[in-house]
Protein backbone atom coordinates (compact mmCIF):
# COMPACT_ATOMS: atom_id res chain seq x y z
CA UNK A 1 0.00 0.00 0.00
CA UNK A 2 1.05 3.62 -0.49
CA UNK A 3 2.82 4.90 2.75
CA UNK A 4 3.53 8.75 3.09
CA UNK A 5 7.78 8.57 4.68
CA UNK A 6 8.53 12.74 5.23
CA UNK A 7 6.87 15.27 7.54
CA UNK A 8 6.72 17.24 4.53
CA UNK A 9 4.67 15.13 2.15
CA UNK A 10 2.34 14.66 5.76
CA UNK A 11 1.65 18.53 5.76
CA UNK A 12 0.81 18.35 2.21
CA UNK A 13 -1.67 15.80 2.18
CA UNK A 14 -3.21 17.70 5.52
CA UNK A 15 -3.23 20.57 3.07
CA UNK A 16 -5.79 18.53 0.47
CA UNK A 17 -7.46 17.33 3.19
CA UNK A 18 -8.17 21.08 4.20
CA UNK A 19 -8.95 22.19 0.74
CA UNK A 20 -11.28 19.17 -0.32
CA UNK A 21 -13.10 19.32 3.61
CA UNK A 22 -13.13 22.74 3.34
CA UNK A 23 -15.10 22.88 -0.46
CA UNK A 24 -17.49 19.54 -0.08
CA UNK A 25 -20.25 21.62 0.61
CA UNK A 26 -20.46 23.75 -2.18
CA UNK A 27 -22.15 20.70 -3.65
CA UNK A 28 -24.57 21.49 -1.81
CA UNK A 29 -25.13 25.04 -2.31
CA UNK A 30 -25.14 24.31 -5.99
CA UNK A 31 -28.53 22.57 -5.70
CA UNK A 32 -29.84 24.04 -2.60
CA UNK A 33 -32.86 25.89 -4.27
CA UNK A 34 -33.96 22.79 -5.62
CA UNK A 35 -33.01 20.10 -3.83
CA UNK A 36 -33.61 19.51 0.43
CA UNK A 37 -30.23 19.34 2.32
CA UNK A 38 -31.88 15.99 3.71
CA UNK A 39 -32.27 14.29 -0.11
CA UNK A 40 -28.74 16.06 -0.71
CA UNK A 41 -27.18 13.75 2.42
CA UNK A 42 -28.29 10.36 1.04
CA UNK A 43 -26.37 10.78 -2.20
CA UNK A 44 -22.95 12.30 -0.33
CA UNK A 45 -23.07 9.59 1.83
CA UNK A 46 -23.15 7.36 -0.63
CA UNK A 47 -20.27 9.36 -2.55
CA UNK A 48 -17.90 8.73 1.36
CA UNK A 49 -18.76 4.82 1.26
CA UNK A 50 -17.62 4.45 -2.54
CA UNK A 51 -14.64 6.38 -2.42
CA UNK A 52 -13.55 4.90 0.51
CA UNK A 53 -13.69 1.43 -1.78
CA UNK A 54 -12.31 2.96 -4.19
CA UNK A 55 -9.06 4.31 -2.16
CA UNK A 56 -8.81 0.77 -0.52
CA UNK A 57 -8.57 -1.39 -3.91
CA UNK A 58 -6.25 0.83 -5.27
CA UNK A 59 -3.70 2.74 -2.66
CA UNK A 60 -4.81 0.44 -0.18
CA UNK A 61 -3.65 -2.64 -2.07
CA UNK A 62 -1.04 -1.71 -4.24
CA UNK A 63 2.67 -1.63 -3.66
CA UNK A 64 4.91 -3.70 -1.04
CA UNK A 65 4.24 -1.93 2.06
CA UNK A 66 2.02 -2.81 4.25
CA UNK A 67 -0.99 -5.14 4.44
CA UNK A 68 -3.12 -5.17 1.41
CA UNK A 69 -6.75 -4.04 2.13
CA UNK A 70 -8.33 -7.54 1.99
CA UNK A 71 -5.64 -9.13 4.25
CA UNK A 72 -5.60 -6.40 6.33
CA UNK A 73 -9.68 -6.49 6.66
CA UNK A 74 -9.42 -10.38 7.80
CA UNK A 75 -7.02 -9.78 10.44
CA UNK A 76 -8.34 -7.00 12.06
CA UNK A 77 -9.35 -7.40 15.79
CA UNK A 78 -13.20 -6.98 16.27
CA UNK A 79 -12.98 -4.12 18.96
CA UNK A 80 -10.59 -2.18 16.64
CA UNK A 81 -13.29 -2.38 13.50
CA UNK A 82 -16.08 -1.71 16.07
CA UNK A 83 -14.16 1.59 17.03
CA UNK A 84 -13.97 2.82 13.74
CA UNK A 85 -17.42 1.45 12.75
CA UNK A 86 -18.49 3.76 16.28
CA UNK A 87 -16.25 6.75 14.84
CA UNK A 88 -18.61 6.64 11.26
CA UNK A 89 -21.94 6.75 13.81
CA UNK A 90 -20.56 10.10 15.33
CA UNK A 91 -19.69 11.59 12.21
CA UNK A 92 -22.48 11.12 10.67
CA UNK A 93 -24.51 12.60 13.77
CA UNK A 94 -22.32 15.53 13.81
CA UNK A 95 -22.03 16.12 10.11
CA UNK A 96 -25.62 15.87 9.24
CA UNK A 97 -26.04 18.73 11.97
CA UNK A 98 -23.56 20.79 10.52
CA UNK A 99 -25.04 20.52 6.68
CA UNK A 100 -28.58 21.26 8.01
CA UNK A 101 -26.47 24.77 9.39
CA UNK A 102 -24.77 24.91 5.93
CA UNK A 103 -28.38 24.94 4.43
CA UNK A 104 -29.51 27.52 6.65
CA UNK A 105 -27.03 30.09 7.69
CA UNK A 106 -24.25 29.28 4.83
CA UNK A 107 -20.78 27.88 5.11
CA UNK A 108 -19.26 31.39 5.86
CA UNK A 109 -20.94 30.74 9.72
CA UNK A 110 -21.27 27.00 9.76
CA UNK A 111 -18.31 25.84 9.01
CA UNK A 112 -16.13 28.54 11.14
CA UNK A 113 -18.24 27.46 14.03
CA UNK A 114 -19.01 24.24 14.28
CA UNK A 115 -15.65 23.04 12.46
CA UNK A 116 -13.84 25.15 14.37
CA UNK A 117 -14.56 23.80 17.74
CA UNK A 118 -14.34 20.59 16.34
CA UNK A 119 -10.73 21.73 15.51
CA UNK A 120 -10.10 22.91 19.11
CA UNK A 121 -11.85 20.09 21.28
CA UNK A 122 -10.47 17.37 18.77
CA UNK A 123 -6.41 18.80 18.75
CA UNK A 124 -6.88 18.46 22.30
CA UNK A 125 -8.22 15.03 22.52
CA UNK A 126 -5.76 14.03 19.66
CA UNK A 127 -2.56 15.10 21.49
CA UNK A 128 -3.73 13.06 24.71
CA UNK A 129 -4.12 10.26 22.09
CA UNK A 130 -0.58 10.35 20.66
CA UNK A 131 1.50 13.52 22.01
CA UNK A 132 3.48 14.91 19.32
CA UNK A 133 4.06 18.15 18.64
CA UNK A 134 5.32 21.55 20.73
CA UNK A 135 2.46 21.82 22.71
CA UNK A 136 3.00 25.49 23.58
CA UNK A 137 3.02 26.08 19.79
CA UNK A 138 0.15 23.52 19.17
CA UNK A 139 -2.29 25.04 21.65
CA UNK A 140 -1.56 28.82 20.78
CA UNK A 141 -2.73 28.03 17.61
CA UNK A 142 -5.81 26.61 19.16
CA UNK A 143 -6.35 29.60 21.33
CA UNK A 144 -6.04 32.01 17.86
CA UNK A 145 -9.01 29.46 16.49
CA UNK A 146 -10.68 29.60 19.02
CA UNK A 147 -10.87 33.83 18.52
CA UNK A 148 -11.61 33.01 15.12
CA UNK A 149 -15.06 31.38 15.92
CA UNK A 150 -16.07 34.33 18.63
CA UNK A 151 -15.33 36.56 15.59
CA UNK A 152 -17.19 34.84 13.61
CA UNK A 153 -19.81 34.36 15.87
CA UNK A 154 -20.41 37.83 16.40
CA UNK A 155 -20.25 39.20 12.76
CA UNK A 156 -23.09 36.83 11.76
CA UNK A 157 -25.29 38.27 14.99
CA UNK A 158 -24.26 41.37 14.02
CA UNK A 159 -25.48 40.82 10.54
CA UNK A 160 -28.71 39.93 11.19
CA UNK A 161 -31.24 41.64 13.31
CA UNK A 162 -35.29 41.81 14.42
CA UNK A 163 -37.01 38.22 14.06
CA UNK A 164 -33.55 36.83 12.60
CA UNK A 165 -32.32 36.57 15.86
CA UNK A 166 -33.60 33.57 16.80
CA UNK A 167 -33.17 32.16 13.87
CA UNK A 168 -29.40 33.51 14.55
CA UNK A 169 -28.79 31.52 18.54
CA UNK A 170 -31.01 28.31 16.57
CA UNK A 171 -28.33 27.88 13.72
CA UNK A 172 -25.68 28.64 16.20
CA UNK A 173 -26.71 26.31 18.40
CA UNK A 174 -26.75 23.50 16.07
CA UNK A 175 -23.02 24.43 14.56
CA UNK A 176 -21.98 23.98 18.40
CA UNK A 177 -23.39 20.52 19.01
CA UNK A 178 -22.12 19.71 15.58
CA UNK A 179 -18.39 20.75 16.51
CA UNK A 180 -18.53 19.00 19.81
CA UNK A 181 -19.79 15.96 17.84
CA UNK A 182 -17.04 16.45 15.83
CA UNK A 183 -14.19 16.71 17.73
CA UNK A 184 -14.93 13.41 19.36
CA UNK A 185 -15.00 11.37 16.08
CA UNK A 186 -11.38 11.06 14.93
CA UNK A 187 -9.96 8.87 18.02
CA UNK A 188 -12.43 6.12 17.36
CA UNK A 189 -10.73 5.74 13.80
CA UNK A 190 -7.24 6.43 15.25
CA UNK A 191 -7.90 3.86 18.02
CA UNK A 192 -8.63 1.39 15.30
CA UNK A 193 -5.38 1.69 13.62
CA UNK A 194 -1.25 1.17 14.46
CA UNK A 195 -0.18 5.07 13.99
CA UNK A 196 3.33 4.19 14.77
CA UNK A 197 3.75 2.17 12.35
CA UNK A 198 2.18 1.53 8.77
CA UNK A 199 4.60 -0.78 7.56
CA UNK A 200 4.33 -3.22 9.83
CA UNK A 201 1.06 -2.57 11.77
CA UNK A 202 0.28 -4.61 14.81
CA UNK A 203 -1.53 -7.66 14.63
CA UNK A 204 -5.64 -6.60 15.02
CA UNK A 205 -4.64 -3.07 13.97
CA UNK A 206 -5.96 -1.68 10.23
CA UNK A 207 -4.38 0.27 7.94
CA UNK A 208 -5.48 3.94 7.11
CA UNK A 209 -7.22 2.69 4.22
CA UNK A 210 -8.94 -0.05 6.16
CA UNK A 211 -10.20 2.06 8.73
CA UNK A 212 -11.66 4.36 6.55
CA UNK A 213 -13.80 1.58 4.96
CA UNK A 214 -15.00 0.74 8.16
CA UNK A 215 -15.75 4.46 9.59
CA UNK A 216 -17.38 5.10 6.12
CA UNK A 217 -19.42 1.54 6.86
CA UNK A 218 -20.53 3.41 10.29
CA UNK A 219 -21.45 6.35 8.18
CA UNK A 220 -24.00 4.79 5.95
CA UNK A 221 -25.65 2.68 8.09
CA UNK A 222 -25.93 4.92 10.93
CA UNK A 223 -27.38 7.70 8.05
CA UNK A 224 -30.56 5.04 7.93
CA UNK A 225 -31.94 5.79 11.17
CA UNK A 226 -30.79 9.59 11.60
CA UNK A 227 -31.09 11.20 7.97
CA UNK A 228 -35.08 8.72 8.08
CA UNK A 229 -35.56 10.82 11.16
CA UNK A 230 -34.89 13.97 10.06
CA UNK A 231 -37.00 13.47 6.49
CA UNK A 232 -39.70 12.96 9.19
CA UNK A 233 -39.16 15.45 11.43
CA UNK A 234 -36.62 18.31 10.33
CA UNK A 235 -35.11 20.87 11.51
CA UNK A 236 -36.80 23.17 9.04
CA UNK A 237 -39.77 23.11 6.44
CA UNK A 238 -42.37 20.01 5.81
CA UNK A 239 -41.90 16.24 6.15
CA UNK A 240 -40.47 14.93 3.20
CA UNK A 241 -40.33 11.41 1.56
CA UNK A 242 -37.83 9.13 -0.02
CA UNK A 243 -40.62 9.15 -3.21
CA UNK A 244 -39.25 12.48 -3.40
CA UNK A 245 -35.72 11.26 -3.04
CA UNK A 246 -36.07 8.71 -6.00
CA UNK A 247 -37.65 10.95 -8.11
CA UNK A 248 -34.45 13.62 -8.59
CA UNK A 249 -32.79 13.89 -11.38
CA UNK A 250 -29.69 11.95 -12.14
CA UNK A 251 -27.39 15.02 -12.52
CA UNK A 252 -28.65 16.03 -9.26
CA UNK A 253 -27.59 12.62 -7.32
CA UNK A 254 -24.11 12.99 -8.71
CA UNK A 255 -23.72 15.90 -7.34
CA UNK A 256 -24.19 14.67 -4.17
CA UNK A 257 -21.90 11.50 -5.23
CA UNK A 258 -19.59 14.02 -6.00
CA UNK A 259 -19.21 16.14 -2.37
CA UNK A 260 -19.04 12.85 -0.78
CA UNK A 261 -16.04 11.68 -2.95
CA UNK A 262 -14.24 15.37 -2.37
CA UNK A 263 -14.69 14.82 1.79
CA UNK A 264 -13.45 11.40 0.92
CA UNK A 265 -10.40 12.20 -0.24
CA UNK A 266 -9.38 14.55 2.21
CA UNK A 267 -10.42 11.93 4.70
CA UNK A 268 -8.21 9.41 3.26
CA UNK A 269 -5.15 11.80 3.00
CA UNK A 270 -5.92 12.91 6.29
CA UNK A 271 -5.62 9.36 7.71
CA UNK A 272 -2.21 8.38 5.89
CA UNK A 273 -0.55 11.56 7.16
CA UNK A 274 -1.75 10.86 10.80
CA UNK A 275 1.32 8.31 10.79
CA UNK A 276 3.62 10.93 10.14
CA UNK A 277 2.74 14.05 11.24
CA UNK A 278 0.55 13.09 14.53
CA UNK A 279 -3.09 12.68 15.07
CA UNK A 280 -3.36 16.01 17.01
CA UNK A 281 -1.42 18.18 14.05
CA UNK A 282 -2.97 15.79 10.86
CA UNK A 283 -6.41 16.29 12.52
CA UNK A 284 -5.83 20.19 13.53
CA UNK A 285 -4.80 20.94 9.86
CA UNK A 286 -7.38 19.38 8.44
CA UNK A 287 -10.07 21.18 10.08
CA UNK A 288 -8.42 24.17 9.01
CA UNK A 289 -10.92 23.37 6.17
CA UNK A 290 -12.92 26.42 8.18
CA UNK A 291 -10.48 28.75 6.75
CA UNK A 292 -11.27 27.18 3.04
CA UNK A 293 -15.34 27.00 3.84
CA UNK A 294 -15.42 30.40 4.86
CA UNK A 295 -13.76 32.02 1.96
CA UNK A 296 -15.86 29.81 -0.56
CA UNK A 297 -18.89 31.77 1.63
CA UNK A 298 -17.29 34.91 1.81
CA UNK A 299 -15.97 35.42 -1.61
CA UNK A 300 -18.27 33.98 -3.73
CA UNK A 301 -21.23 32.82 -1.87
CA UNK A 302 -21.68 36.48 -0.84
CA UNK A 303 -23.00 35.23 2.46
CA UNK A 304 -21.96 38.63 4.59
CA UNK A 305 -22.98 41.05 1.68
CA UNK A 306 -24.40 44.02 3.09
CA UNK A 307 -22.75 43.61 7.01
CA UNK A 308 -21.38 47.03 6.83
CA UNK A 309 -17.59 48.26 7.97
CA UNK A 310 -17.83 47.11 10.85
CA UNK A 311 -19.06 43.19 10.25
CA UNK A 312 -16.20 43.47 7.65
CA UNK A 313 -13.38 44.09 9.77
CA UNK A 314 -14.56 41.21 12.35
CA UNK A 315 -14.34 39.12 9.23
CA UNK A 316 -10.77 40.52 8.42
CA UNK A 317 -9.55 39.57 12.02
CA UNK A 318 -11.22 36.35 11.85
CA UNK A 319 -9.38 35.16 8.63
CA UNK A 320 -6.23 36.47 10.04
CA UNK A 321 -6.53 34.51 13.43
CA UNK A 322 -7.46 31.72 11.34
CA UNK A 323 -4.03 31.74 9.17
CA UNK A 324 -2.39 32.83 12.42
CA UNK A 325 -3.09 30.02 14.61
CA UNK A 326 -2.77 27.52 11.42
CA UNK A 327 0.73 28.31 10.89
CA UNK A 328 1.60 27.79 14.82
CA UNK A 329 0.04 24.57 14.18
CA UNK A 330 2.36 23.51 11.14
CA UNK A 331 5.65 25.26 12.82
CA UNK A 332 4.61 22.80 16.36
CA UNK A 333 4.73 19.42 14.21
CA UNK A 334 8.53 20.17 12.58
Amino acid sequence: MFIVESYTLAIVFCMITMLCWGSWANTQKLVKDNWRFELFYWDYVIGIFLFSLLGAFTLGSFGDGGRSFLTDLAQADSRNIGSAFLGGIVFNLANILLTAAIASAGMAVAFPIGIGLALVIGVLINYILLAKGDPVLLFSGVGLVTLAIILNALAYGKLKSGDEKQSVTKWIVISIIAGVLMSTFYPFVAAGMDLENFVAPMAGKMTPYTAFVVFAAGILVSNLLFNSYLMAKPLEGEPISYREYFSGALKIHWVGILGGAIWGLGNLFNLIAAGKAGPAISYGLGQGATLVAALWGVVIWKEFKGGGAAVNRLIVWMFIAFLSGLGLIIIAGE
